[in-house]
C-alpha cells in the first residue's frame, strides 16, 4: 500500500549530495520532506508525527535526475536499430516507417519510457515527440505522460511536416494554449533548422515567441544541422536563454560562441553522438566556452533511459580525448579536467537549469522534493561508500535505485514502482509491436532491424607474424624479409 501523497517522508541516515552551490556533501545525514518540499536537510532530524521513514543507511540521497532529450514515442522499439547508423535511423522513421504510428502506439511507447525513466531514478524528462503527425498523436503523448507520476516536459514536434507548417495549425496552437493552462505538463516546441538560406523554420520561431514557449533544436548534427543554421537563428534573434541545442556536436567555434554569448544551453547524449554520428560527444568543446551542460539518452531504440549510462559515458569521452590530443603531441595528461561531480551535476542541476527549473536540481530547502535514494544492500557494489560522486557516476546502476519521490511523493519504494501495472503496459507495448511488423511485412522488420554490412567489413589485414597463407604478393615478400626466407 502507498502512503497517502501528503504524507512527510525522511530519508535518514544517508550521504546526501545536496548538489547546492557550495557542493555540500553530508554523511550519515536526513533528508526530510513536508507538503511536496525539502523541509530540512540535516543530521537527527525531528520529523512530524506520521513520517514515512526511510533507511538510507549506506546508499547515496541526491536529487532526481533530469533528461532534456529523449524521443519517448519510439521505446516500443527498444533496441531495435542497435545497428543503426543515423542515417538508418533518419530513413526509417522519416522516410519509411515513422507514418506507420498510431496514436496509440505513441501512447505505449511514452507510456513505457515514463516508467523506465522513473524506475532509473530519472524523475523529470522532455519528450522529444516528433511523431506528432495529428492532434490525435499529441493527445495520446501527453495523455500517456500523465497516467504516470513522474515530472514530463512536451517537446512537440512532426517530422512529416515542416515546423513553418504544422505550427501554423490552428488545432496544434489549440493543443498548446489548452495543455499550457491545464499547467500539468511542461512544454516546448521541437524542431530542427536545415540552415536553408530563406529560413523557413522563421515562422516556426514566431509561434514559440506568441506562446510563449522554449525551443528545443537538434543542433551540430554532422550532415543534417550545421553552423549555417546556428546563424539564421543568431541573426533572426531567436537564440535565447531558454534555447536547448542537442547534441552540438559538430559545430565550428563561432557557433559555440553564439550559443555561450545567448545564455542557452546544450543537451549531450554521448551515447548517441559516439554510436549514431553526430560528431564527437562535445562537452571538451563546451567547457572551452562556459556553456550549461545537461545530459540525454536520446532514444530506446539503441539506448535506454538510465543516465547512470549517460555519466559514465560521457566521462569516458572527454577523458579519451584529452588523453587521445596529448597523446598526438607527445604528452601525458595527469589531471583529467572532467570529474565525476561535473556529470552528476549535468544530470541534476544541469537539466533544472536547461528547463528554468530554480525549484529542481538540488536538495535545498524549499526546493521541490524531487529525490533519489541509491541504496542495494544485496550488492557487493554497494560499499565501500568513498567518493559518492565517483560511486555514482560509475559504479551505480539503474537496479541500485531503491526510493523516488517526485514532488514528495513516493514513486518507488524498496526497488519497486509504485501503481505500475506492468502486464497492462507489456500489453498496449506488444499490440504497438504487432501492428509494426504486421504493417510492414516481416521480411522488411528483418531487414530493418539488421541492416546489410559494409562490403569491407570482413577484411581483415594480413598478419606478417603468423605461419600462414597470404593474401597479397606484399604480405609474403614482407614475411619472407622478416624470417630470412
Amino acid at each position: 500500500m502507498s502512503s497517502p501523497d501528503n504524507r512527510p517522508v525522511v530519508l535518514r541516515g544517508g550521504t546526501v549530495l545536496t548538489m547546492d552551490d557550495a557542493h555540500t556533501v553530508l554523511p550519515r545525514a536526513d533528508v526530510l520532506v513536508v507538503d511536496g518540499k525539502v523541509a530540512a536537510v540535516g543530521t537527527d532530524l525531528d520529523v512530524p508525527a506520521g513520517t514515512e521513514e526511510v533507511d538510507a543507511t549506506g546508499g547515496v540521497v541526491m536529487p532526481g535526475m533530469i533528461d532534456t532529450h529523449r524521443h519517448m514515442w519510439q521505446t516500443a522499439m527498444r533496441g531495435y536499430g542497435a545497428d543503426w547508423t543515423l542515417t538508418q535511423y533518419f530513413v526509417w522513421y522519416y522516410l519509411e516507417h515513422g507514418k506507420t504510428f498510431r496514436p496509440e502506439d505513441v501512447h505505449a511507447g511514452n507510456l513505457l519510457s515514463a516508467w523506465e525513466g522513473l524506475e532509473a531514478g530519472v524523475t523529470t524528462t522532455v519528450d522529444w515527440s516528433h511523431g506528432l503527425q495529428t492532434v490525435d498523436h499529441a493527445e495520446a503523448a501527453a495523455d500517456a505522460l500523465l497516467a504516470v507520476p513522474g515530472r514530463f516536459v512536451l517537446a512537440y514536434g512532426n517530422i512529416q511536416a515542416g515546423p513553418w507548417e504544422w505550427t501554423a495549425d490552428p488545432a496544434v496552437q489549440g493543443f498548446l494554449r489548452r495543455r499550457a493552462d491545464e499547467g500539468k505538463l511542461g512544454l516546448q516546441l521541437a524542431f530542427d533548422v536545415t540552415g536553408d538560406p530563406s529560413f523557413p523554420e522563421k515562422a516556426a520561431f514566431e509561434v514559440a515567441r506568441e506562446l510563449g514557449l522554449p525551443v528545443t533544436t537538434h543542433a551540430g548534427v554532422w550532415g543534417a544541422t550545421s553552423d549555417a543554421s546556428i546563424q539564421l537563428m543568431h541573426d533572426a534573434g531567436f537564440m535565447t536563454p531558454e534555447t536547448v541545442y542537442v547534441h552540438a556536436a559538430s559545430l565550428d567555434t563561432d557557433s559555440y560562441h553564439r550559443i555561450a554569448a545567448t545564455g542557452g544551453s546544450v543537451s549531450v547524449s554521448t551515447e548517441s553522438e559516439q554510436s549514431a554520428g553526430q560528431g564527437y560527444p562535445p562537452t571538451w568543446q563546451v567547457r572551452k566556452h562556459g556553456i550549461p551542460v545537461s545530459l540525454s539518452m536520446d532514444t530506446s531504440v539503441w539506448w535506454s533511459a538510465d543516465l547512470f549510462s549517460a555519466m559514465r559515458t560521457t566521462l569516458g569521452a572527454d577523458r579519451s580525448r584529452e588523453h587521445l590530443e596529448a597523446h598526438v603531441e607527445g604528452n601525458t595528461v595527469t589531471q583529467v579536467h572532467l570529474r565525476a561531480e561535473h556529470v552528476v551535476d549535468w544530470a541534476t542541476r544541469g537539466g533544472a537549469k536547461a528547463l528554468g527549473r530554480d525549484d529542481l536540481g538540488s536538495l535545498e530547502v524549499g526546493k521541490t522534493a524531487d529525490v533519489v535514494l541509491i541504496k542495494n544492500d544485496a550488492s557487493p557494489v554497494s560499499f565501500p561508500l568513498l567518493n559518492p560522486y565517483g560511486h555514482v557516476a560509475f559504479q551505480a546502476q539503474r537496479g541500485d535505485v531503491h526510493t523516488v519521490l517526485v514532488g514528495g511523493r513516493v514513486v518507488k519504494r524498496e526497488g519497486e514502482l509504485v501503481g505500475y501495472d506492468g502486464a497492462a503496459v507489456r500489453s498496449a507495448v506488444e499490440s504497438t509491436v504487432e501492428h509494426l511488423r504486421g504493417a510492414m511485412g516481416d521480411s522488411t522488420w528483418q531487414a530493418g532491424m539488421n541492416p546489410a554490412m559494409p562490403e569491407d567489413g570482413d577484411d581483415v589485414l594480413d598478419n606478417p607474424y603468423t605461419y600462414t597463407e597470404f593474401k597479397s604478393d606484399e604480405t609474403r615478400e614482407a614475411r619472407g624479409s622478416l624470417f630470412g626466407s
